[in-house]
């Protein structure tokens, strides 16, 4: 039989590993406590580690700054297609008026 695999929240997560980082807890005794797997828990220390080193995550970001800049890098990116889109609309409208005029 399959194991049903467990889902935590982006808070809790962050929370699971700073107790690693930042209170000294051992790797295996906290993962154990919270009832995560091991290899899990040690992606997301990295990754807070990460993040609060300044890099920007792949993944759902765990630190308030990190999710504000995936946010805003997501707003860049709808606006950016959008901007393409205008263009493209704009081009097709001129040549459109252009056929129309001769």
């Amino acid at each position: 039989m399959k194991r049903q695999g467990r889902s935590f929240s982006t808070d809790f997560k962050h929370e699971a590993a700073c107790l690693v980082v930042d209170q000294g807890y051992a790797i295996p005794e906290a993962s154990r406590s919270i009832g995560a797997g091991e290899t899990a828990f040690r992606r997301r220390i990295q990754q807070l580690k990460l993040e609060r080193g300044g890099g920007t995550p792949v993944s759902k970001a765990l630190t308030v700054e990190q999710k504000r800049i995936q946010e805003l890098e997501a707003r860049v990116n709808r606006l950016e297609r959008e901007k393409a889109i205008l263009k493209k609309a704009t081009a097709l409208l001129m040549s459109d008026e252009m056929n129309r005029t001769f």
